[in-house]
């Protein structure tokens, strides 16, 4: 057992395409095809792996699309904890038109998962403690919406870092439960949150005040183009986007939520786990399909993001 454990309850096989141009009605042959095992948590498991660190996978699975999806899991580094359920693993398929570089991505909703065939997991939660516990993805139908507050409540009990990414009436009940650890939205996830929209100043106060009132210690915000926020009781630290070459946005905020718990559970302090992960989304972005980001991308962005921040505040001190 390792000291993270990532939960995917509606996990997928991932299939990318390239073709020329999507076209209605006719047969578009497609071309560099690749599959992986994917969903929030898988995908997370799959960075901390890629930069090393030991990571355990638990999910949901059935049908004869699970039984590739785990014999994917079990082909990487990662350890393998599977929880069977009636429906099948969802097939996911995205498409890139080479002529205008943009990505179509259909992702079904997933089978009926039962009460009954979530307990086990929860039951492992409970008698296998570990330091970190990511929580990652949609719900699949049939679950409730409570589901992930009570993993939250789950790991407070076993004394685990929780660190949800989710959306929705799932990711309120979270915070309403409260004692999340970590807390990664983007700006349109935040937004359907509070149920109106933010300009980046009134989305970082949006932030602080989840924090304050306990719901989640800490809130690393994507913003796109705009580059990230961490909101934490020790106030607000921003970083700009990273400039890269985009192939393809597929996995970007998993990226980022697996490089910050790797550099965290390797000892690294907040801030560093933060640019750790703002690298590691970067690095996603420039890699095809449903590859996910490379250890030596994340390294080598992370090296250039503090580099820049370190030349911007000598220039800040000059100019004082």
């Amino acid at each position: 057992m390792s000291d993270i454990l990532c939960i995917t309850l509606n996990p997928t096989l991932d299939l990318s395409n390239e073709v020329d141009r999507v076209v209605p009605t006719h047969k578009m042959r497609v071309r560099n095809q690749r599959h992986d095992v994917g969903g929030g948590g898988i995908n997370v498991a799959r960075v901390v792996a890629e930069l090393g660190g030991a990571v355990d996978a638990l999910v949901l699975s059935g049908g004869a699309s699970g039984t590739i999806l785990e014999a994917g899991l079990k082909a990487l580094p990662v350890g393998v904890h599977v929880f069977p359920m009636a429906g099948d693993v969802r097939i996911a398929f995205m498409v890139y038109e080479q002529q205008t570089g943009q990505e179509y991505r259909f992702v079904p909703e997933g089978p009926l998962v039962s009460e009954a065939e979530l307990q086990p997991l929860l039951d492992f939660l409970e008698t296998h403690p570990a330091r970190f516990v990511v929580a990652s993805g949609s719900l699949p139908r049939g679950l409730a919406a409570e589901t992930y507050a009570r993993m939250a409540r789950i790991a407070r009990r076993t004394g685990a870092r929780f660190v949800l990414d989710a959306s929705g009436d799932v990711l309120s009940a979270a915070l309403d439960e409260g004692g999340i650890f970590l807390f990664k939205p983007s700006l349109s996830e935040l937004e359907k949150l509070a149920g109106q929209s933010f300009s980046i100043e009134a989305a970082s106060q949006f932030a602080g005040d989840l924090v304050a009132r306990g719901s989640v210690e800490n809130v690393a915000l994507t913003l796109g183009a705009d580059g990230a926020m961490l909101i934490h009781a020790e106030g607000v630290f921003r970083m700009p986007a990273i400039p890269v070459p985009v192939r393809s946005a597929v996995g970007a905020g998993d990226s980022f939520v697996g490089a910050m718990v790797w550099a965290l559970s390797q000892g690294q302090g907040m801030r560093e786990a933060f640019r750790f992960g703002v690298a590691a989304g970067a690095a996603a972005v420039m890699t095809p399909g449903t590859e996910l980001c490379r250890r030596a991308d994340i390294l080598s962005l992370y090296a250039k993001a503090c580099a820049d921040q370190h030349e911007a505040q000598a220039a800040r001190w000059t100019a004082g």
